[in-house]
């Protein structure tokens, strides 16, 4: 499963993937994402959450190097992960190079906590 959702004043894509996630909810991400681009603008950070999730296909690098062309192209500043297990990391350290570049600072965090810290948020969402 997943949930997309842009912070508009903060300039803060959000993506969270929870349980198990497949190609094909990758692809309906991938949309979401599409849609919450337009209500942010060049400069923006990612945030992505893999704190809850279980399993992730394989196969949905695909799916992320296409999210991630895309947030390029969007102007995205910063991306801030939170990976607390590194065996649930399913390539997104290795597809960054590859599609953000050395200019796109990429931060690893453990907890969503740490993470809203990184980005100067209260930490007061939910873990």
């Amino acid at each position: 499963m997943f949930h997309v959702e842009a912070d508009a004043p903060h300039n803060l894509l959000v993506q969270t993937f929870t349980q198990q996630v497949a190609p094909i909810q990758m692809r309906h991400c991938r949309v979401a994402i599409e849609t919450a681009l337009t209500q942010l603008s060049p400069g923006f950070r990612l945030l992505t959450d893999l704190s809850k999730l279980e399993k992730m296909d394989y196969a949905c690098a695909k799916e992320i190097s296409k999210i991630m062309d895309r947030c390029r192209e969007k102007g995205v500043a910063e991306v801030v992960r939170v990976i607390p297990d590194s065996k649930k990391d399913i390539g997104f350290k290795v597809l960054s190079f590859f599609h953000y570049g050395p200019a796109i600072p990429i931060v690893t965090c453990e907890t969503l906590q740490e993470a809203q810290t990184k980005l100067g948020m209260r930490p007061d969402r939910p873990e």
